[in-house]
């Protein structure tokens, strides 16, 4: 199996609250390190009931604190939302902190809805047209400061931060492959364009001082259990909380629901189909399977693994029977 990795929204149930996901995040993270995942990486989303990882840096610091060993990232930063300084500084004090241990993905959609985004103070006339210049801006705070530079990451400069291109269309893909730098697909949630996207990264990358080959991680849900019927029931929360968001009715993560899928009619059932198609739902031997094919059909040289479970300790199963199959 390719190496795997996990993304967490820091999730917050139905019942709960966001600062007991925190506390779940940093229990996650632990058993991850434990269970030998690579990386794990928290997501930055705003205005979202459900999830709780919206100052994500701080969110970081807080796994951080609490693991010794397991590689730390943002997948990712939305760029638009913030001053390519700042980033630089927050991350530049996350690698003081912990040398060797942290890296940044940076996205270029706000990750919420247009009126948060007015509400985070930015002007969004042109900053998404400028992210090429703010992920190079990010990226040379990271270098080493030269005398004559005015303005400096402190701490931040000098630390070689390493940075990663997210993207969910052909455009991430183009600037990864232009600037030399690795590739999160956000495949979990919007595969629509994936094996587009892809191909024209592998096809116009260009080796750097970062990185000398493509490199591809494709984001998975993974929803594991003893049987496929308990995994098919852990993954209707995500169902439900994914027509939830889609129809404008965001809320906490739901509980699972027997029969969900069933009685969704046929265009929240396509909607769903086609938006969850890189899911992988079922017993060890379904998700090796399924795991298996997804790798061959992408090319993938990465796997990162996000499940949005309602039940914290069936998550950490989860992701306990997928690390299993690894070994």
């Amino acid at each position: 199996m390719l190496p795997l990795s996990i993304l967490d929204l820091s999730p917050v149930p139905e019942g709960s609250d966001a600062g007991q996901a925190l506390h779940n995040s940093l229990d996650l993270a632990r058993h991850a390190e434990a269970l030998g995942y690579r990386r794990y990486w928290m997501a930055e989303h705003h205005n979202m009931p459900g999830i709780a990882s919206a100052a994500t840096a701080v969110a970081l610091a807080h796994v951080a604190a609490g693991t010794s060993s397991i590689t730390l990232g943002a997948g990712g930063i939305m760029l638009p939302n913030h001053a390519p300084l700042m980033v630089a500084e927050q991350f530049g004090t996350l690698a003081a902190l912990h040398p060797g241990r942290i890296e940044l993905g940076l996205g270029r959609a706000p990750g919420t809805d247009q009126r948060t985004a007015q509400a985070m103070r930015r002007n969004l006339a042109g900053d998404v047209d400028d992210f090429p210049r703010d992920v190079m801006e990010v990226m040379a705070y990271f270098d080493e400061a030269k005398p004559e530079q005015a303005v400096r990451a402190v701490p931040g400069a000098g630390l070689k931060v390493p940075v990663w291109i997210l993207g969910s269309s052909t455009y991430g893909a183009q600037l990864a492959a232009a600037f030399g730098l690795p590739y999160a697909f956000a495949s979990h949630f919007a595969p629509t364009q994936m094996h587009q996207a892809i191909g024209l990264y592998r096809q116009r990358f260009r080796p750097s001082a970062h990185l000398d080959a493509p490199r591809v991680m494709i984001g998975v849900n993974v929803f594991a259990a003893d049987t496929d019927a308990e995994a098919r029931l852990l993954f209707s929360s995500l169902q439900q909380a994914f027509v939830r968001l889609r129809t404008g009715q965001p809320g906490k993560l739901p509980p699972p629901r027997e029969g969900y899928e069933e009685g969704l009619d046929p265009y929240a059932r396509s909607m769903l189909e086609n938006a969850l198609s890189c899911s992988v739902v079922g017993s060890p031997d379904t998700v090796r399977q399924g795991m298996r094919e997804l790798a061959e059909r992408t090319g993938a040289d990465e796997m990162m693994v996000t499940a949005q479970i309602w039940d914290h300790q069936a998550r950490k199963r989860s992701f306990e029977l997928l690390a299993q199959l690894a070994t």
